[in-house]
């Protein structure tokens, strides 16, 4: 009992001492980052947690992720602020981890590191004629159409063709499909990029496939997501009716009954059930949607189709404009039951071809390792037993780098919503407490860290310019001026140049 006193005071000391702080680093300031943050300045009182960023902006992918027709779910902006407002909390954008700063570095001057930097690369699908022009990753068009200063020279081409094809069903494919597809007039009134709503006016495009390997049963996206594009105003909708036959473990998945209450069942067991109402309210909404309509567009209206049971072969070739897309090579597949339930999609040796100008890749977006990190290539998250960092990928719980923690897409891979992030930073946070309660932080805070004076140092060293949170409230505040003139919420500025003059101008 003496020894866990003796424990339970050295994790305070840490804690609340003000000569001698808890110094935290965050790599990354999207939900996960400073949900983080959130959590370990209520938790250890007196701690200090500065929050780094390559952008000069904040917030991750709420602000370059999240459809600009979604202005509600961005609410959470408003949560993060006042974090970033916290008298022992700092934001310092503009600073890339691997470049301006190294990891080995940081782990030298905090007492803890903890990385959420989230997914800035894409899943290859790796078939041939994957880098003809015209396609593209679902995440880099997001980017695009959101103002992420790395987007805003993608400009792809929508007036040359009328045909988009969309690989992948989940809720990032329809918020592409709904972009392309919604009229320019609602956008318009949105914190979309003036170029991207510009050449959206110019577009072409009035055919949109959202392409997935399985069935309807199986769709990743949410009712919402689906709800919300299917409610596009005039929009023809097509979804073949033998697509809609569902298999004996399609049944199964969508009308699962328990005869046990809900206070009597295990955790698992209620999230199939859960699943099992996702899963059977897409399959109503796509069965009343491919009945509802007319049977054939009438003449200039913009169609959606939803192709299931196929499966890109290869990307084809123009023959008119070499180098550029003209389809897809798609193989129809079925389905093959692995057990408990589950089902794979496997290719049939059918064939047939999809003709379009331009392809989305939506098939999922990957992390990036950077230098002395360890790094899991096949499952693209770092290894990690609830936020721990491991030293390989052996999955062993006693390889624990010590001081290095993980959160967010970076420790689970790119999946779940906002909110999923909240329950990742608790469940981090409360191993980075255990581990100090129980000492196991003890030989990395036995001396102080130079923390927030060491990095700053380093990188005016550097030369790197530092944007902290007031820089980046001109920036903000010139957006919202900028967006009054256009009756929107804000217009983005979308170059580095321009975030940057803002972001230091008095």
């Amino acid at each position: 009992m003496a020894i866990f006193r003796a424990r339970r005071v050295l994790w305070r000391s840490f804690s609340t001492i003000s000569s001698h702080p808890l110094r935290v680093c965050i790599v990354g300031t999207g939900p996960a980052g400073f949900y983080t943050a959130e959590k370990i300045l209520k938790t250890h009182q007196g701690s200090q947690v500065d929050i780094i960023d390559r952008l000069p902006t904040p917030y991750g992918l709420v602000r370059s992720g999240v459809a600009p027709d979604h202005p509600e779910t961005k609410n959470v902006i408003n949560q993060f602020s006042r974090v970033a407002q916290n008298g022992r909390c700092s934001f310092f954008g503009n600073v890339a981890l691997g470049s301006s700063i190294s990891l080995v570095e940081l782990r030298e001057l905090y007492h803890v590191v903890v990385l959420a930097y989230g997914a800035e690369s894409d899943r290859v699908v790796g078939i041939p004629g994957e880098d003809l022009k015209g396609v593209h990753s679902a995440r880099e068009f997001v980017w695009w159409y959101n103002g992420h200063p790395d987007g805003r020279n993608l400009d792809p081409d929508l007036k040359n063709t009328d045909t988009a094809v969309i690989l992948g069903q989940g809720n990032v494919a329809l918020d592409v499909a709904r972009i392309l597809l919604r009229p320019t007039s609602e956008l318009a009134i949105t914190d979309i990029a003036s170029h991207a709503l510009t050449a959206l006016e110019q577009s072409s495009i009035r055919k949109v496939y959202l392409v997935g390997r399985r069935g309807p049963v199986q769709a990743a996206c949410t009712a919402k997501e689906l709800r919300e594009v299917l409610g596009i105003k005039d929009l023809y909708i097509h979804i073949k009716e033998t697509d809609l036959k569902i298999t004996p473990a399609d049944e199964l998945l969508i009308h699962s009954i328990y005869v046990f209450a809900i206070y009597m069942l295990s955790f698992s067991m209620k999230e199939e059930m859960k699943n099992s109402r996702i899963h059977r309210r897409i399959y109503e909404l796509l069965s009343k949607a491919a009945t509802a309509g007319p049977s054939q567009p009438s003449s200039g209206q913009r169609e959606l189709h939803f192709v299931f049971f196929r499966q890109p072969d290869r990307f084809l070739e123009s023959y008119d404009k070499k180098g550029y897309v003209s389809g897809v090579h798609l193989e129809k597949t079925g389905l093959k039951g692995i057990g408990s339930g589950k089902q794979i999609a496997i290719g049939t040796g059918q064939f047939e071809n999809l003709s379009c100008g331009i392809v989305l890749k939506s098939i999922g977006y990957k992390s990036v390792p950077v230098d002395d990190l360890p790094f899991d290539h096949q499952k693209g998250v770092v290894p990690n037993v609830k936020g721990r960092v491991l030293s390989d990928n052996s999955g062993d719980p006693t390889s624990i780098e010590n001081g290095l923690y993980v959160c967010g897409w970076l420790k689970r891979g790119p999946t779940g919503i906002i909110a999923t992030n909240l329950y990742c930073a608790e469940e981090t946070v409360a191993s980075l407490s255990e581990d100090l309660e129980l000492g196991v932080l003890a030989s990395t805070t036995r001396l102080p860290k130079l923390g927030r004076d060491g990095l700053l140092q380093i990188l005016d060293n550097r030369n790197v310019r530092v944007v902290p949170f007031s820089a980046w409230e001109r920036i903000d505040k010139e957006e919202k001026r900028l967006g009054s003139l256009r009756n929107k919420p804000r217009e983005k500025l979308t170059s580095w140049e321009e975030l940057l003059k803002v972001a230091g101008s008095e």
